[in-house]
């Protein structure tokens, strides 16, 4: 650990984001073992993740964005507001491309070879949409530890990479189980379902250089990360958690979720 936290920010967000990814790559793995995994784990997994996300987005990037915003003499309310909504609007968009792209396959009943590759392929486009915005966070997070800003502490950032990790897992399996119903081989499978996450490293250091480079960007990419992270929890996350039977034990796990990072938030950092 004092190892890591002597590295630079840039360095500090490519190796959590190479975590987030290679827990992509663990749950594409699944498809090695199972052809499907029990919905209780996921959705326990998910709520979890959810709960995470949701005190990320509030104590470890929208708080500090306000509070440097108020510093660099910006307009906080303002700054946070556009941030904030650009971030949602973003994953928004890729939403209505994804769902204008995809939007044949909900006619017929024709499950053809033609269906299931663009079925496969949209699935692979939409969660990769989604990786990109979560590689930011990583990056804006570890990125804002150079400033020393109240509430961006190490320990912050790394429990948010976690956090993102832990739901990128379902997002793999997500991606290589389907595959391998449609009667793609394994490796295949493998292969395309961790492919999704590979972005995020690679969004994690664009995101840590432009906080590092441009300083008045750091409170607009705070809020902006924000508004992404609660878009993907509101959107997929809690939704996804709560079709299971047992809605009121996976609540449980959000809000334990949401518990754990605040301790390490407020208590902790």
């Amino acid at each position: 650990m004092n190892y890591f936290s002597s590295l630079s920010p840039v360095l500090q967000a490519l190796i959590a984001a190479l975590f987030t990814w290679g827990v992509t790559m663990m749950g594409a793995a699944i498809v090695f073992f199972f052809k499907e995994v029990k919905k209780g784990v996921m959705d326990a997994l998910l709520g979890f993740s959810a709960g995470v996300m949701i005190a990320a987005s509030f104590w470890s990037l929208l708080s500090p964005a306000i509070d440097m915003a108020n510093s660099l003499k910006m307009n906080a309310w303002v700054v946070a507001f556009l941030g904030f909504i650009s971030g949602g609007l973003l994953l928004f968009i890729g939403d209505k491309i994804y769902s204008f792209f995809s939007g044949k396959k909900q006619y017929g009943t024709n499950y053809g070879g033609n269906h299931k590759i663009k079925r496969c392929l949209m699935l692979i486009f939409s969660i990769t949409l989604h990786n990109i915005p979560e590689g930011l966070v990583v990056g804006v997070a570890f990125g804002s530890l150079a400033y020393g800003i109240e509430g961006a502490t190490l320990a912050s950032a790394i429990t948010l990479a976690i956090g993102i990790g832990l739901q990128n897992f379902p997002e793999g399996s997500a991606v290589s189980l389907p595959l391998r119903r449609d009667g793609m081989s394994r490796k295949k499978a493998f292969f395309l379902g961790q492919l999704s996450g590979i972005v995020e490293p690679i969004a994690a250091v664009i995101g840590a250089i432009l906080v590092l480079k441009i300083q008045t960007l750091l409170p607009f990419l705070l809020a902006f990360a924000a508004g992404a992270m609660i878009y993907v929890v509101v959107e997929e996350l809690i939704p996804e958690s709560q079709s299971n039977q047992k809605k009121d034990l996976m609540a449980l796990f959000t809000l334990i979720g949401f518990s754990i990072m605040m301790i390490l938030d407020v208590a902790l950092g």
